[in-house]
Order: structure tokens, then C-alpha cells, then sequence
């Protein structure tokens, strides 16, 4: 079988330009949806022009209705809106695979994105805007403020269509919050005093979003992720604050002074500060106190484990991510 082609919605946003370039690497026809503005956007152009010069099919597509004509240069994208219902559903019959790898506050814009699916009546396998911690797994939803609850509500719309999917739960990205070595103040890792939250010996997992997007595109044409959750866990990458501040202490040849903040404490710190400056301590306490992503088993909770599936792709580790913050 050919490979299948992909549509990316969400291209030019921080995972999804990776899983565009993840699915031109693995030779997959792919395609993007993006609006006429990207263009004057410098930042989202140059990243249009980076996957073009990737390699991309570039093919010349007329698309009907509200669609303008695919430029020759640009043949590879497709434009369109996810406001747009009648777009929604030409552009995705070009494809075999949906994508969307929207912004986390979008999320329910995938509201109007299931029916043209439904539509068009020709996608095997739609990949919805989840990418973290599975929505159904949280212990945290009357405090996340509906971040996980929107998620499961998409996923519950897709599976009553009978959309096939597959769902990616990759935990964190390794640009959220690694970089400061889960320091909610600080934008580089600590060099004199760290901050433990809780005893500090629940883990969390951290994924590069390459690496994310190079699982993601390994799933789209296997069987065995057909409608599951695939669960992103690689060794080397699931670690306690405290595994990772030793590794830490260990790169910087020195001890760091201990301050161990309790669950009672970072909870009052979370109802006092105000939203959206507590999110990242509500994530915190989600992660490395209550422990959403880690306190499952995979295989019994009815998920695939996405490096034992596909144990031939390399990963960046948090070890080895932590090096380049030296």
C-alpha cells in the first residue's frame, strides 16, 4: 500500500511545522491547510517557505467555493479555515489522514472540524489536537479552569461519529517547563537553589516535539493504534524532580540547596494566584504530586506504547536536552 496522505492543520504552529516535516521525512504526500494571513506573517512565512523547501509535492489544486487556487509555489498548502465548513470538506478530500495540531485554547474549534470529516467521508484515520497529558486520565478537572475537559469533549465527538483516530498522550513538551528544570519562576535551570515540589519522587515525562511528531506520523498508517491512545513514555525521558536534579548536579559539577515546597502549600499558592499566571503550578502539581501521567499502567488502561511499537526511532533524552542548557 501507498503511503497515505496527510493533512497538517496547524502547520505553522510549534508541533505542528514538526509533524509536517515528520511526514515529508517518511515520504507521506502532505498537505496543510492554512489561511491567506499566514503569508503576511513573517514568522509563519518563513516556516511555510522552510517546509516547501523540504521537499514537498507541490501539486496545483483548485479548490472550489471559498478556497482560492493553490499558487504554483506554494502547492503544497491548501487554503482554507477551520470557520469554513465547505473548505473544511474539500481540502480534507484531498487527503487520507487529518491532522490538527491546533493551539490548546482552539481546542473546540475541532467542533466544526468533525462534521466535514463526517462529510467527506474518505479520512481512515484523524489524529485530534490532544498532544499532553490524556484528558481522561487527569485526576486535576475542577481546577485546570477546562483545559483537559474541552480535550475529552472532542474526543468524545469524534468516537460517537465513528471517526477512526488515534490519540497522542506525549505528557510534556521539552520546551515546557525542562528548561528551567520545573522552576515556575525561573527561565534557565538553577545553579544555587532548587525548588521541589511535593517529596519530589513522582515522575513526569518530557518529549521532544520532534520526537512527538515523528511518533505521531509512525502511527497514522498502523493498525495497531486504530482507535487507541498512544502513550509516549520513552526511557531516558520519565523522571522524579529529584532524578532530574541530580542528573543536573551532576552536569554543573555541584550541589544545589533543597527547597521542598508540600502539596498543602503549592495548592495554596495555586487558589492565590490568578489565572493564567497559576498554570503552570496547577500542571506542576498535576505532573509531580498527583502523578496523571505516570500513575497508569498502558497496556491494562487499553493504550499502545508508542516505543514499543516503534523502538527504531531515536530520541532526544532529558539528559542529553539537558546539556544543551550548559
Amino acid at each position: 500500500m501507498g503511503k497515505s496522505r496527510i493533512l497538517i492543520i496547524g502547520a505553522t504552529g510549534k508541533l505542528g511545522y514538526h509533524l509536517a516535516i515528520a511526514s515529508l521525512h517518511f515520504s507521506h504526500p502532505t498537505f496543510a491547510l492554512v489561511r491567506d494571513s499566514a503569508f503576511s506573517d513573517p514568522r509563519k512565512y518563513n516556516k511555510l517557505h522552510s517546509l516547501s523547501n523540504a521537499g514537498a509535492t507541490l501539486l496545483n489544486v483548485s479548490l472550489s467555493l471559498s478556497l482560492s487556487q493553490t499558487h504554483t509555489l506554494w502547492g503544497f498548502f491548501i487554503f482554507g479555515s477551520l470557520q469554513d465548513e465547505a473548505s473544511l470538506v474539500e481540502a480534507i478530500k484531498q487527503v487520507d489522514v487529518v491532522i490538527c495540531a491546533i493551539s490548546s485554547n482552539l481546542v473546540l474549534d475541532q467542533k466544526l472540524l468533525i462534521p466535514a470529516i463526517k462529510q467527506a467521508g474518505c479520512i481512515k484515520r484523524f489524529i485530534p489536537s490532544e498532544f499532553g497529558l490524556d484528558p481522561d486520565k487527569v485526576q486535576i478537572s475542577d481546577m485546570d479552569y477546562n483545559f483537559y475537559s474541552r480535550k475529552a469533549e472532542i474526543r468524545r465527538l469524534v468516537e460517537a461519529e465513528g471517526i477512526p483516530y488515534t490519540c497522542i498522550s506525549c505528557n510534556f513538551f521539552m520546551s515546557f517547563l525542562l528548561p528551567s528544570l520545573v522552576q515556575p519562576d525561573l527561565e534557565t535551570p538553577p545553579r544555587d537553589k532548587v525548588t521541589i515540589f511535593g517529596d519530589g519522587n513522582t515522575k513526569g515525562v518530557f518529549v521532544k516535539e520532534s520526537d512527538v511528531a515523528a511518533f505521531t506520523i509512525s502511527a497514522v498508517d498502523d493498525p495497531r493504534t486504530l482507535n487507541k491512545v498512544l502513550y509516549l513514555r520513552p526511557p531516558g525521558n520519565v523522571y522524579s524532580l529529584s532524578e532530574m536534579i541530580e542528573i543536573w548536579e551532576t552536569k554543573i559539577g555541584k550541589k544545589l540547596e533543597k527547597i521542598y515546597v508540600p502539596e498543602e502549600e503549592l495548592l495554596r499558592k495555586i487558589k492565590e494566584t490568578p489565572y493564567p499566571g497559576n498554570l503552570k503550578m496547577i500542571f506542576i502539581y498535576s505532573t509531580f504530586i498527583k502523578g496523571d501521567q505516570t500513575y497508569f499502567d498502558i497496556e491494562s488502561s487499553g493504550g499502545v506504547d508508542g516505543t514499543k511499537l516503534y523502538p527504531q526511532l531515536k530520541y532526544t533524552t532529558i539528559s542529553e536536552y539537558l546539556d544543551t542548557l550548559l
